[in-house]
């Protein structure tokens, strides 16, 4: 979509990071990811480099493990991971590491890919110096594809007026109220009409068409039949 074209990281990411340090307490953590209401957060070191990433599902380690037997010969390199970061104390027994991040410029497509590939919720975003400048989730990029009002405005009147029928400019106005597009003004010919309002339609992120046009010919008219010519 159009719209899309040319958005990175910095446009969308939060540039108010919730973060911890490496020595920051298990009970610490869990009181700022409640506080914050977040799902996950950057563990930065003493010059702002991300050094890793705790998630809920990390801490969820924690109860899984609080009253779970011994671990056995057979038990898998897995779980005896899983059971070690458990038993930690602090972000950096905790923490997933090293953290999968993007630097600042990469477009919203790579971020996005780089998500799904590494089946992660959050990227921490960093500058040329490797430091935390800011935090995209996938909901951030989730709404980039969301077309606005403004969007499907630019679309109607850019992306269909102007390409088919650019003598109409000025001439028809476009109104966009959550997804209710608005077309009003005076087309030359009906058939006209009922092809802007199924274009605009079709357009991504439009709810519906409220068609106030007029016409100066009726095309669609049927024209009358004519009497059959007698048969010799």
């Amino acid at each position: 979509m159009s719209m899309v074209i040319g958005k990175e990281v910095q446009d969308v990411m939060t540039t108010d990071v919730a973060t911890v340090g490496p020595t920051t307490s298990i009970v610490d953590i869990v009181r700022v990811i409640l506080d914050r209401r977040l799902s996950g957060l950057p563990v930065i070191d003493d010059r702002d480099r991300v050094v890793g990433v705790i998630s809920e599902a990390d801490l969820l380690l924690i109860e899984e493990y609080r009253d779970s037997k011994p671990p056995t010969r057979f038990e898998s390199g897995h779980r005896r991971a899983e059971r070690a970061k458990a038993s930690g104390t602090m972000a950096r027994d905790l923490m997933t590491s090293p953290a999968i991040t993007t630097p600042v410029g990469t477009s919203v497509f790579e971020a996005a890919r780089v998500m799904h590939k590494n089946g992660v919720k959050r990227l921490p975003v960093v500058n040329t110096a490797g430091k935390l400048v800011g935090i995209v989730t996938r909901s951030d990029l989730l709404k980039v594809f969301v077309p606005t009002d403004e969007d499907i405005r630019l679309s109607v009147e850019y992306g269909l007026l102007d390409a088919l029928w650019a003598a109409l400019s000025g001439k028809v106005t476009v109104a966009v109220d959550d997804g209710v597009v608005t077309l009003s003004g005076r087309m030359e010919l009906r058939s006209e009409v009922d092809l802007l309002a199924k274009l605009t339609g079709s357009l991504d992120g439009v709810v519906s068409v409220i068609n106030r046009l007029g016409f100066r010919n009726d095309d669609l008219e049927k024209a009358p039949l004519q009497p059959a010519a007698p048969s010799r």
